[in-house]
């Protein structure tokens, strides 16, 4: 059965039609330049593919570069793919590029990122009575990051702002969606306890 949430219709390639043993070598380029991940949906709308045959083609492509076994691999992460250093070598990357390892995260932006996870959109009121201490500047701090985003605010007195995590947090710890956040125990009670969690909100 067709995947209703994809297309299946061809689209006209927006920068012109390319002989099929020429799209993974435009798929390269494409992954090089861009800035956040690739979907297979927006490659396959520069291409000329349906969003199935660009991911086909986006997965064999990451098989190839795996099986090369070189310092880049290709990784789907954030709801697309990207060209990057492969992690065993950061701390070379490190030496010429300072600015393109990511930092370490402090055990309370852990704690706060892991708690905003699993139970967002959450106020900074929860979040603050689960760690048991304040968090603006934690908060801040994640925020220039662009690892969490204000996605609306709860209802009830002052409309507290709500938070939730973003494409850039997908990124930093590897994962392709929030379905694969591992279910620690502890994780479990954060999202499944129900206390304090915002309901009703409006973006």
């Amino acid at each position: 059965m067709t995947d209703p949430g994809r297309s299946t219709s061809r689209p006209e390639a927006e920068a012109g039609t390319l002989p099929p043993e020429k799209v993974k070598a435009a798929l390269e380029a494409l992954l090089l330049v861009s800035s956040e991940p690739l979907s297979p949906r927006r490659a396959g709308r520069i291409l000329g593919l349906t969003e199935t045959e660009a991911r086909t083609c986006l997965e064999l492509l990451a098989e190839d570069w795996r099986r090369r076994g070189g310092g880049l691999e290709i990784v789907e992460v954030g709801g697309g793919f990207r060209l990057v250093t492969r992690p065993e070598y950061d701390e070379y990357v490190a030496k010429l590029e300072p600015s393109r390892v990511k930092p370490p995260l402090t055990q309370a932006a852990v704690e706060t990122l892991a708690i905003i996870a699993y139970r967002q959109p959450v106020r900074r009121a929860d979040i603050e009575r689960v760690r048991g201490v304040r968090c603006e500047g934690v908060l801040g701090t994640l925020l220039e990051r662009g690892l969490i985003e204000e996605v609306g605010r709860a209802d009830g007195p002052g409309r507290p702002i709500l938070y939730g995590t973003t494409k850039r947090f997908l990124e930093f710890f590897g994962l392709r969606d929030l379905s694969e956040l591992p279910p620690l125990p502890e994780a479990d009670a954060l999202r499944n306890d129900g206390e304090g969690r915002a309901e009703g909100g409006t973006p």
